[in-house]
């Protein structure tokens, strides 16, 4: 499965940060049980390499993603682990290669119009906006639609329920990406019927 067929699973990608190991499994079944398949387990705690491994043999119906990757290393790493696709805040030419090289569908970050130039050059169609909201929301991507045409994005940073409908309805978004399906306080307290809820709300969003 390449990586916009991954990303027309659902019309949102939750962004995980895993303190804890055993929040892995439950948290994923709840998040998968609300109608969102795709997971993207952030490479930001010492338990994320462990907790992306947990889902990946405990949760098959899960397409479960690295984030945060930044090197050949990570990409190496995750793909042991079980990771199906990967993400990264931004992308360098090593990385890049890293990725063909391996065979890894990919989402490379970007937040100006040369970076995505390159990356379009590189064969990547489908990217990361990152961080939408600060590099310019919705406005940026209207205004990238046309001298970037066939490019499609995925905003992430800073989308919420309250925003995420405004960047679904452009025509070059594909999905977005967010934490608030999963709050911290909740995983924190096992509150995973809440996060099912949050799922499914987000499930239920409607794309262009």
């Amino acid at each position: 499965m390449d990586i916009s067929a991954i990303a027309a699973l659902a019309p949102v990608i939750p962004v995980l940060t895993v303190d804890r190991v055993a929040d892995a499994v439950p948290l994923a079944r709840a998040l998968v049980k609300g109608g969102l398949p795709v997971l993207e387990i952030t490479f930001r705690t010492a338990a994320a390499l462990e907790a992306l491994g947990a889902i990946a043999c405990e949760v098959p119906e899960a397409v479960v993603g690295a984030g945060t990757v930044l090197d050949e290393a990570q990409v190496r790493q995750a793909m042991a682990a079980g990771a199906r696709f990967g993400v990264s805040p931004g992308c360098t030419p090593a990385l890049a290669r890293a990725v063909k090289e391996a065979g890894l569908p990919f989402l490379p970050g970007v937040q100006t119009v040369s970076e995505a130039m390159v990356l379009r050059e590189l064969g990547f169609g489908l990217l990361k906006f990152f961080p939408a909201d600060a590099a310019g929301g919705t406005a940026w991507l209207k205004a990238a639609t046309a001298p970037l045409a066939g490019l499609r994005f995925c905003p992430t940073g800073g989308v919420g329920l309250g925003t995420a409908p405004a960047y679904l309805a452009l025509p070059n978004v594909a999905c977005v990406g967010g934490s608030w399906v999963a709050p911290r306080e909740a995983v924190a307290a096992g509150d995973w019927s809440r996060i099912e809820r949050l799922a499914a709300a987000a499930a239920e969003l409607k794309r262009a």
